[in-house]
């Protein structure tokens, strides 16, 4: 990651690419052409008519100009209850000073452009999620190489702007796989437009199996293209979702149902945070991994996801900033290798030495830390209450297939309600419902004082965070055990801990006056949570096996599972994707020739 701007600024002001020497919009007048050259040659606003939901595709970024004026043509043009998704694809983001200052010479859309820059993308490689409520409209821009980015989304554009640079000065973006991959993630009837009737695109689009025109180009350009694919968009109503648990996943499953235009039923037997998400403090923190593969790029991306949708909330953040204390010397280089990385923010991520480490911690560090500066301490009741809605009280005995779809049952056989799609996020509890789902119980004890507040959030294997009153700290983690009862040995326990790694800080702590509360969270043999469909059941999707990361990895997993609910573009990556898909451990035996149960335990 480089901290040179691809953009410079020619003398009248008009932005232009220091990689590929062309200019990002027309200097006659870029609006105009992006309405000419992209939504008038994808048929627009007449191609969305009467669809729940219209997805267009974008290969080039840029300032933001063609999605802008899309946006424009759908708040003024967008069937009743319709909802924009756009994914977009962009190897060298600019910042959103930059863009604000090129998108500044079209005052018509300056509230829209507001909206854009406020809510603009980070620079991490990876998928990043926009939302626009206010416009009905979602964007997920790839920030990585095309060819990467078009594999890895798993959408299908009804529409497609071609609007890379020049292909005399950037062939990689034109290129005849590049083209082919355009169709394929694209659905029958999908109309593609460009600015360039270059012959090698004619023919990789032609190659791809789009029907291609040539049309009246914009000012000096005397043509463009237009393309279509063969076939007709299949119209789908929006279906009816119901979400059993209101934690934290299914908080966010809500949330994220919200947000794509679909209005949940949420149940849970014991209302809002009953389970594992009910502390007075959680923290948000990634798990560090320093392969810098699919793994690691999991936990950024959902990193950078909870931490985006926490901090706008009232209420809802404790405290900034997590140091994470090595354990040795080999922590010390992993950290230092993360950090460097470019799947996380730059600055996201901060190596601190032994001394520095103390003077944040207010006591002499065990070792070396890593400031994990863009991490958040949240307090869940208010997220909860946020993200929820209402909670109706009902304890789901059975989910089983309906006559209008799936039906959730009580104890004594009777209907709840039925509906297209269920959500099941009840931590270790979706075991009773799933027959043949790896998921298992681990019960965890946290203790807290109000007579103590620590000056640094900090974890080490345990942690110690600040409450709104006081000082959180722990946690037990007893694999196979389910009762919630608080035990004084387990205070002791994490006493203990919190003495072995922040001495100063345990002295200060008085036993006799912790509280302390105990629940169960639920894992998994690989120690991934499982988000996607439920193995061998129509309609039933699952999203739990989140351990101790609920908060992390909530947020992004439930707009994963939420877009395979209501068949929208996901915004999790195809290979992270495979690793939290349910059925991962059957299609692992089936591949081996092996047993579910051999499968499961060879994964423990």
């Amino acid at each position: 990651m480089t901290d040179e701007s691809p953009l410079a600024w020619t003398d009248d002001g008009q932005p232009r690419s220091r990689l590929y020497g062309d200019v990002y919009f027309s200097a006659e007048d870029g609006l105009a052409e992006t309405r000419a050259v992209f939504l008038q040659g994808c048929g627009l606003p007449e191609a969305w008519a009467g669809r729940s939901r219209f997805t267009v595709g974008e290969l080039g970024f840029g300032t933001g100009l063609n999605i802008l004026a899309l946006l424009d043509l759908w708040r003024t043009g967008a069937p009743p209850g319709g909802h924009l998704h756009v994914f977009s694809v962009e190897a060298h983001p600019i910042t959103a000073d930059e863009a604000a200052r090129a998108l500044s010479r079209w005052p018509e859309l300056a509230d829209l452009a507001a909206l854009l820059v406020a809510r603009w993308p980070g620079r991490a490689r990876g998928f990043h999620r926009i939302e626009l409520p206010e416009v009905c409209a979602t964007i997920d821009l790839a920030v990585m190489d095309v060819e990467a980015a078009l594999s890895e989304w798993s959408g299908q554009a009804d529409a497609w702007f071609l609007d890379g640079f020049s292909p005399a000065l950037n062939p990689a973006m034109w290129r005849e796989e590049i083209l082919a991959l355009v169709a394929a993630r694209s659905a029958p009837g999908a109309r593609a437009a460009t600015f360039t009737v270059a012959g090698a695109v004619r023919r990789g689009l032609a190659a791809a199996g789009f029907e291609v025109d040539k049309r009246p180009g914009f000012g000096r350009k005397r043509e463009r293209l237009e393309a279509r694919l063969p076939g007709a968009p299949e119209p789908r109503a929006l279906p009816r979702v119901a979400i059993i648990g209101a934690g934290i996943a299914g908080a966010s499953a809500a949330r994220a149902l919200r947000a794509l235009g679909c209005d949940p039923m949420v149940f849970d037997a014991k209302g809002a945070g009953a389970g594992a998400s009910g502390n007075p403090a959680a923290l948000v923190t990634p798990r560090l991994d320093a392969g810098l593969g699919p793994l690691a790029r999991l936990f950024a991306q959902a990193f950078a996801r909870a931490t985006r949708l926490y901090e706008p909330l009232p209420g809802a953040v404790v405290a900034r900033s997590v140091l994470q204390i090595a354990g040795g010397d080999r922590d010390v280089e992993r950290f230092g290798k993360i950090a460097a990385s470019d799947i996380f923010e730059p600055d996201a991520l901060v190596p601190l030495d032994t001394a520095e480490a103390t003077v944040r911690l207010g006591e002499p560090s065990p070792a070396p830390a890593l400031d994990l500066a863009a991490a958040l301490v949240v307090e869940p009741a208010g997220i909860l209450d946020a993200w929820n809605g209402q909670v109706l009280r009902a304890e789901v005995a059975q989910v089983v297939p309906g006559p209008a779809g799936v039906a959730l049952l009580d104890s004594a056989g009777g209907t709840i309600v039925e509906a297209d799609a269920v959500i099941l996020t009840i931590g270790p509890a979706i075991g009773a419902l799933l027959n043949g789902l790896p998921i298992a119980p681990v019960r965890g004890q946290a203790s807290w004082t109000d007579a103590v507040t620590p000056p640094q959030a900090a974890a080490w294997g345990g942690y110690a965070v600040p409450t709104r009153s006081g000082l959180l700290f722990g946690a037990t983690h007893d694999r196979g055990v389910t009762e919630t009862d608080v035990r004084d040995d387990d205070h002791g326990r994490n006493l203990a801990a919190l003495a072995a790694a922040l001495p100063r800080l345990a002295a200060s702590v008085d036993p006799a006056g912790l509280q302390g509360r105990a629940s169960v969270r639920a894992t998994t043999p690989d120690h991934l949570p499982l988000a996607g469909p439920a193995p061998g059941q129509e309609g039933v999707y699952v999203l739990g096996g989140l351990g101790s990361r609920g908060f992390c990895l909530a947020p992004l997993l439930a707009e994963h599972v939420a877009a395979q609910a209501l068949g929208a573009p996901s915004p999790l990556p195809a290979p992270l994707a495979e690793l939290v898909a349910p059925d991962r451990f059957h299609r692992r035996a089936a591949r081996k020739g092996r047993s579910l149960a051999s499968e499961i335990v060879k994964g423990a």
